[in-house]
């Protein structure tokens, strides 16, 4: 199986909708608003310092994706990426769609002398994601998370 990695365009803003809805229903059995969850897709594209999509492509079709935002880091003088609404569909799982994903971009990051590092959350009990992250070479950190959610 051929796996293209590039960046997502425009166009793709509702299939990405799509996954971050699937992504939010498996992971936190949330339902999310369609309109309010286009408009934030579409948001990032109309504005790129917020961030940039990724996709995953198999013969023609987007079958996972994940998102890039960045956190300055005045203690290295760099800037993290995070990785962000990561998702593959459920029949290429395990088929090295999402390790794909993050080569491609982990490889970009260290050809780049602003980026110290990648980062990403991942939901508490979601052993399967942990266990992927932790094969890829990331190291689970010290910190928790903390939020106030003005958005529900």
């Amino acid at each position: 199986m051929s796996i293209l990695i590039r960046p997502a365009t425009n166009a793709e803003a509702w299939i990405i909708a799509k996954f971050n809805s699937l992504m939010a229903k498996e992971t936190e059995n949330r339902e999310l608003d369609p309109v309010r969850l286009l408009a934030g897709v579409e948001g990032l594209f109309h504005d790129s310092s917020r961030g940039l999509y990724y996709v995953a492509e198999v013969d023609g079709s987007v079958v996972g994706q994940l998102m890039l935002t960045y956190e300055w880091s005045d203690w290295r003088n760099g800037t993290f990426w995070w990785i962000q609404s990561v998702y593959v569909e459920e029949a290429f799982r395990g088929k090295g769609v999402f390790k794909t994903l993050y080569r491609h971009i982990e490889s970009l990051a260290k050809d780049r002398k602003d980026v110290c590092g990648l980062r990403l959350y991942v939901e508490h009990d979601n052993t399967a994601a942990k266990e992927t992250y932790e094969n890829l070479g990331m190291k689970k950190t010290p910190y928790e998370m903390y939020e106030i959610d003005f958005v529900l």
